[in-house]
């Protein structure tokens, strides 16, 4: 069934979705509910979760499966957990569920050994793609999908792209075991067509046709023969028969941009999980704690508050004021994260990010300078009026050679046209909620021809989630915390 065939469809009848599914999503499920193997490659937006969960919510239905295996790389694999499942999964199945973490509580013990046993509920593991890295990882995966009819998914499967990596190695071995395999990703190829082949070898080695990476780079790359310093080498220096090797994709494949998905909303939002070192969350503890004792005794009004929040969302951006005004940055996970999604993205889709701190905004250009070169425009209070108006006509212009805007939403929020990009990373959110309004508006307004994605950045368990929640719903943070209510947002 075609996209344009599936017009008026009543998909219930196809099955009890939860939630429904866009037509673009019922036509990706439905051409993969059954196979044992497939690609979903669908663009940051466009749902690919929902896909999956509908795709082995159906299987366990049909009684091929009893449970579900979810691969995902720090920042994504929680979000399956904690809004995926619960949001698409149908009320009527009934399941268990465990993330794997490699230190382990007598509560997680528990948790780990009865997801592995079998019953009549369907049976939910996540694990961070690094946990493949380790022994015990590998071990317990294997365990896992072998107590049962497994449905494995990678998602973002571009992490296990390097054929010779001991991660990829060890998913690899696990994935053979499980009866449906899955992989995920927006963007599968993104240094080179190389790329696919161990993303598609995880599927099924037969797909392709090659029984080693050599062989299939010898059939799609050209090669040129070197010697240096008396050591001969060869190095992929083109490639070939590509209409070939796309021919071969599509067959167990579903290719999804976002810009061909006419039922989408207008905008799209998704958050990436930031992932706090132990000893950040040490230090982020402390100061929470101290903050509560600080309010408990002394003035509760709305700007102490915000003071107190402010200074706990600094240390989850990386970074701490000092009282002398000096700056500390403490960590760079953050920064990682955003790498991480920019990696994803096509490279010609140009990105806007948002952040709240000049000092974010100085370490984020540095990075993406470092990376991409001078595709970088900066507007904030410290950036000239004249440079600021070059900022924007450097941006809008799609020749131009810039990709990345970075600013401050308080200074770049309102009265701009920043339409060139229908991407928009929130690396922080300012408090104020007409901030917030203003700045996605910066993208989403008229001129823009694509649907907008707004993705945040959260780091679990600290002021991030409130802030964001809050602001999506578009609720006043400073109205939000008179009261008692302080306590329940630190």
């Amino acid at each position: 069934m075609t996209q344009s065939a599936t017009q008026g469809t009543n998909f219930q009848q196809f099955y009890k979705f939860k939630s429904k599914p866009y037509k673009h999503q019922f036509d990706a499920w439905l051409r993969s509910k059954d196979e044992e193997n497939f690609a979903l490659f669908m663009e940051m937006g466009t749902g690919k979760s929902k896909v999956t969960i509908d795709n082995f919510a159906y299987l366990y239905d049909q009684g091929k499966i009893d449970s579900v295996l979810l691969v995902a790389p720090k920042g994504v694999y929680r979000n399956w957990i904690d809004r995926e499942i619960p949001k698409h999964l149908p009320d009527h199945i009934r399941y268990t569920q465990a993330i794997w973490t490699a230190a382990k509580s007598k509560s997680k013990i528990v948790e780990l050994n009865n997801i592995l046993k079998g019953g009549y509920d369907l049976r939910i593991l996540v694990m961070n793609v690094e946990a493949f890295s380790t022994g015990n990882g590998k071990s317990f995966a294997k365990k896992f999908v072998n107590s049962g009819k497994c449905f494995i998914t990678i998602d973002e499967s571009t992490t296990i792209k390097n054929h010779s990596a001991q991660r990829t190695k060890s998913i690899m071995s696990v994935g053979i075991q499980a009866k449906y395999r899955r992989i995920l990703s927006g963007l599968p190829v993104t240094n080179s067509p190389m790329d696919l082949y161990s993303q598609c070898k995880f599927l099924d080695e037969h797909l392709l046709g090659f029984s080693s990476y050599y062989s299939f780079r010898n059939r799609y790359a050209l090669m040129n023969k070197l010697n240096l310093g008396g050591r001969a080498f060869t190095k992929v220096v083109g490639y070939q028969r590509l209409n070939e090797l796309e021919d071969k994709i599509k067959s167990f494949s579903e290719r999804t941009r976002k810009v061909d998905c006419l039922d989408l909303p207008d905008k799209v939002y998704e958050t990436v999980e930031v992932v706090m070192p132990p000893k950040q969350k040490k230090y982020y503890d402390e100061m929470k704690q101290q903050a509560i004792t600080t309010l408990e005794e002394g003035d509760c009004t709305p700007v102490n508050v915000l003071s107190q929040m402010i200074r706990l969302h600094q240390i989850s951006c990386g970074h701490v004021v000092l009282d002398d005004g000096y700056i500390v940055r403490t960590s760079g996970f953050r920064l990682d994260t955003l790498m991480d999604i920019i990696e994803d993205l096509p490279n010609d889709n140009k990105v806007i990010i948002w952040a709240t701190y000049r000092d974010d905004i100085r370490v984020i250009v540095d990075k993406l300078e470092e990376v991409y070169g001078k595709s970088v425009v900066q507007y904030h209070g410290g950036v000239k009026d004249a440079d600021r108006t070059n900022a924007i006509e450097s941006f809008q212009d799609t020749s131009s050679g810039f990709r990345f805007f970075v600013g401050n939403p308080q200074t770049g929020g309102m009265g701009i046209t920043l339409t060139a990009s229908s991407t928009v990373i929130y690396y922080s959110n300012s408090y104020n909620l007409e901030h917030r309004i203003q700045s996605e508006d910066r993208a989403h307004r008229i001129g823009q021809t694509n649907k907008v994605t707004y993705v945040d950045l959260i780091c679990r368990k600290t002021i991030d989630e409130k802030i964001v929640t809050s602001l999506i719903d578009k609720k006043s943070i400073a109205s939000s915390i008179l009261g008692d209510d302080w306590k329940d947002w630190l």
